[in-house]
Order: C-alpha cells, then structure tokens, then sequence
C-alpha cells in the first residue's frame, strides 16, 4: 500500500483503537463489561420517569433511591424530588424480579440528619427494619408497602460522625447479615464521616465520589487506589456525574474517564463498577449507555 494511503487511514486506525476500548462492552448492564457493575441513583428530579422505567433500560445493576433525608430528632423524611411514593412499592418489587438491587440511601447532600447517641442509631434501625426491610410493627408505617429494599447505602454527607457504626452494626444483625450495606464516600481518603461505621468491615461496596468536591479533580486514580486498598473486602465503585450540567468541575468525558481512572482501576481485585449520579442526567446525556460502554 502506498505510503500516502497508510498515512491518511492513521487516524482511523487510532480511533477504532479507542473506540475498542470504551465500546467493547455489550448493551445491557445484565452482560459483563469492562466497567463492571453500575449503579445509579434515582428519586433526585420527577423528569427522570419511574424507578420502573430505569430498571427497563438494562443499563443499571443497582439502583439506589434516594433519600431518607430526615433522621435523628424523632421524626423522618423520605425526599423523592415529588416522585410519588405510592407506585414506588410495585417498581421495586418489578426491578427485582429484574435481578436488580434496590436500596435506600439514608442522608444526602442536604436535609436534616444526624445521629446525636446510641439511642438515635438504635432508634434508626428500628425504623429502617420496620419501615423499609424485612420487619414490620404497629404503628411503623411503611412507605413502599410490602416491598423490601436489599439493602441501605450510607451518604453522610454532613453532620458529625458519631454512631453511624453502630447503626452498620445493628443493621447487620438483622437476618444473620441478610441486609446489604453500602457506602457513598467523598473522594479524598479517607472520608471523616463514614470512617468508623467502614471500619466495621460490614460494607460490601464503597462509592467513591469523584464530583462535589474541587480537590476530586486531580489525583482521581491516586485516591481510588488508596480506598481499594484500605478496605480490600469491600468492592471500590467509580462515582461519576452522567452531565458537565451536574459539576462541570469534576464531570469526566468518556475518553477522561477511560485514560485517567478505568484502565488503572479496573484491574485492581476489588473494583466493582461505575456509580452514575444521577438517573435524571443519565437520562438526560445517554452517558451511561450500552452503544458507548
């Protein structure tokens, strides 16, 4: 072949090779892929459509719902961004049948929450097992009905740290260790917040948030390599905005995404996936998309 003719196909030849590495992926989230795992949250903005229709795209393993944005001081509040709660139930149980997880994220990025004494977490637990999971008491009204989320994500986010290990621990102690706890972590290790109820070891997945917070746009790869390591039994997710809308700070294109942080990470044992926030900008970009992953 001519010389000129190798120069000019160069270029294609440099694309198709990038292009194998964000795309070799098949289309759904059910398929094994190069990014593992995704995860997603959803009940951040009524545009996104039901927690239903986020399970029928394929594109999400988990989908965590997000908030109790409430607790603490006696009283709670469950903050779906004006999703009514009421068809919530049934698409859980739908999503699961599905094979997804579902959990409930308790705290957020904002809300009235904290734990001020043992007897707040207790208090917590109480309410979470009766309200959300596997119990069930007079007077403890359950939002969902009868469905029964898999699990609880800690995204605390504000307040002090005191007693959120305490809440891992009773949690855990509900049907011999059968509820799910997960993390949502700042990017920078270790994070103050969660790092008592971490050290518990009941987590089963930490995710790493690599947005909301300036000093998470340098060192990316450093800093998930530091929580791989600190909590090898637990599985390290990638925490990414799915818009430059949601953080144009932090917000990674996919090429970013793949040279900076996926090509180092996801070879590490404890790699679990990607953590899209959120459903509503997901929906918005395609970014977590099957043609893309």
């Amino acid at each position: 072949m001519a010389p000129r003719r190798l120069a000019a196909l160069a270029p294609l030849a440099v694309l198709l090779l990038l292009s194998s590495c964000l795309a070799a992926a098949p289309a759904t989230a059910q398929q094994s892929s190069s990014i593992g795992d995704t995860v997603v949250f959803w009940g951040r903005n009524k545009a996104e459509g039901s927690l239903r229709e986020a399970c029928d795209t394929g594109l999400y393993n988990t989908v965590i719902i997000s908030f109790l944005s409430a607790f603490g001081r006696g009283s709670y509040k469950l903050d779906l961004s004006g999703h009514p709660v009421v068809p919530v139930g049934g698409d859980i149980k739908y999503c699961q049948s599905k094979g997804k997880t579902v959990l409930l994220a308790i705290g957020g990025q904002g809300g009235e929450y904290y734990l001020p004494s043992s007897q707040a977490a207790a208090d917590l637990d109480d309410y979470l097992w009766n309200a959300f999971l596997g119990g069930g008491r007079s007077g403890v009204a359950r939002p969902f009905g009868d469905a029964v989320v898999n699990g609880i994500d800690f995204f605390i986010d504000q307040g002090a740290t005191e007693h959120y290990d305490e809440l891992a621990r009773l949690l855990h102690g509900h049907s011999n260790g059968g509820v799910m706890l997960t993390a949502t972590a700042r990017c920078v290790f270790p994070d103050q917040r969660l790092q008592a109820a971490l050290a518990t070891g009941l987590f089963s997945r930490i995710h790493v948030k690599l947005f909301n917070d300036g000093r998470c746009t340098w060192g990316r790869r450093e800093s998930l390599e530091k929580w791989a390591a600190a909590y090898p039994d637990s599985r390290i997710f990638v925490g990414i905005v799915a818009s430059p809308e949601a953080d144009r700070d932090t917000y990674m294109s996919h090429k970013d995404l793949y040279f900076d942080v996926l090509q180092f990470i996801n070879k590490l044992p404890n790699y679990g996936g990607i953590m899209v926030w959120n459903r509503y900008w997901d929906k918005k970009t395609g970014y977590i998309n099957g043609d893309v992953f």
